[in-house]
C-alpha cells in the first residue's frame, strides 16, 4: 500500500493507502476527494486533475512529458510543480506522497 496525503484548498487534508499501480488521479477519486474531477478520466486530455506537488517529492514523481506539460497550459494557477495527478503512477517509492489542490481546477 501506498499513503498519500491530499492537502485541499481550506487548510485540511485528506490521507489514504491506496495499492500500488494506481495513478494519484484514481487514489483521489477512489477516496472521495472531490477537488479532482478528472473530466476526461486520465486519458491525458483536459487539466482537471491538477496538482501541486511538494517540492520534496518533485525528484521522485519526475517530469511531466511533453504532452502533460500542452494539457498543463488549461491549468489555472499553474506553478513550476504543477502536475496532472493522472500521470503519476504510485508505487512503493511514493509512499507518502503529499500534493495540495488548487483552488479550482479548469
Amino acid at each position: 500500500m501506498v499513503r498519500v496525503r491530499f492537502q485541499r484548498p481550506d487548510g485540511s487534508e485528506a490521507a489514504c493507502d491506496v495499492p500500488a499501480g494506481l495513478s494519484l488521479m484514481e487514489a483521489a477519486l477512489n477516496n472521495g476527494v472531490d477537488e479532482i474531477i478528472a473530466d476526461c478520466g486520465g486519458a491525458l486530455s483536459c487539466a482537471t486533475c491538477h496538482v501541486y506537488v511538494d517540492d520534496g517529492w518533485m525528484d521522485r514523481t519526475g517530469a511531466p512529458s511533453e504532452i502533460e506539460e500542452e494539457m498543463l497550459e488549461f491549468a489555472v494557477d499553474r506553478r513550476p510543480n504543477s502536475r496532472l495527478s493522472c500521470q503519476i503512477k504510485l508505487g512503493e517509492g511514493l509512499d507518502g506522497l503529499s500534493v495540495a489542490l488548487p483552488q479550482r481546477q479548469q
